[in-house]
């Protein structure tokens, strides 16, 4: 199976690169295997209880992915960076408590394996 990998960079309300990942990966998700992987202040989307009053909730978005196996991982660094800690894997499938399900804290190793296994890469970044 194909490969297509989606960096991003913007934090969830800032720009609507979230929610173009989304409707890209649920897409691609009917043919590919679907990466997605978090840096910078992209580290935010997955935060769990946030409640905009505006915007759609963009880890909502993003647990549904995970459900149907796309791989979403968060930048260690830029993380803890941002006060999310990387702690054991707990039933959720998440291994920071201030995560949503299903999404996990990775170092940039497993972004250059996603990379160099990946057919298609597509960057979302100011």
């Amino acid at each position: 199976m194909k490969t297509l990998t989606i960096v991003l960079t913007d934090g969830p309300y800032i720009s609507e690169y979230a929610e173009i990942a989304c409707k890209l990966a649920d897409e691609a998700l009917k043919r590919y295997q679907v990466n997605i992987f978090l840096y910078l202040d992209a580290v935010h989307i997955p935060k769990k209880g946030q409640n905009p009053s505006f915007f759609i909730n963009a880890g909502e978005l993003f647990t549904a992915l995970a459900e149907r196996g796309a791989v979403i991982r968060a930048c260690a660094r830029c993380a803890a960076a941002r006060g999310y800690i990387a702690e054991e894997e707990t039933a959720s499938r998440s291994n920071c408590r201030d995560y949503i399900p299903g999404i996990k804290i990775s170092s940039l190793y497993e972004l250059s394996e996603m990379l160099s296994k990946s057919d298609r890469v597509i960057s979302l970044s100011r």
